[in-house]
């Protein structure tokens, strides 16, 4: 049918061509916290793969950290759009979901920096007491293209 669209998304880019929006300051104060996040990323046949995750932001990004071998490292890679979903501890009414993309990873000495920094907030540990695999640790670092909360949503 003539002028009709359908599966067109479109993006507001800035002279590098993406833009990211920023982050809400409830999503950030989630991270910051000790609160789990449930991480969304796309298989390879487009089914969603979803998985509790500790998190963390900077205040520009959330943080998600993980081995390059997992499946959701494999699926970002190939398919950067991502959503995160974080809760309270003890309060699941107070959430943000974040739904974006992996704008950039960070490895080596400051991914494995930042997992014993995640030991530390959630389990009170000094490093990180699981074995790291030959390929190290990747910080997802995820850019908002939208994000939801309650107080947004008038709830």
């Amino acid at each position: 049918m003539a002028g009709h669209l359908t599966g067109i998304r479109c993006r507001i880019t800035d002279a590098e061509g993406s833009y990211a929006m920023p982050l809400d300051e409830d999503a950030v104060r989630l991270a910051r916290g000790k609160n789990l996040a449930t991480v969304v990323t796309l298989m390879p046949d487009g089914q969603p793969q979803a998985l509790p995750t500790w998190v963390d932001s900077d205040g520009e990004y959330l943080l998600v950290n993980t081995e390059p071998q997992r499946q959701r490292a494999r699926n970002v890679a190939r398919d950067p759009r991502i959503t995160v979903l974080i809760q309270a501890d003890g309060n699941p009414w107070d959430w943000a979901e974040v739904r974006g993309h992996v704008e950039s990873t960070v490895t080596g000495q400051e991914a494995r920096r930042h997992i014993d920094e995640l030991a530390k907030k959630y389990l009170g540990a000094d490093e990180y007491p699981n074995p790291i695999g030959p390929q190290g640790r990747v910080i997802l670092k995820v850019a908002a293209d939208k994000v939801n909360t309650p107080k947004k949503l008038g709830m």
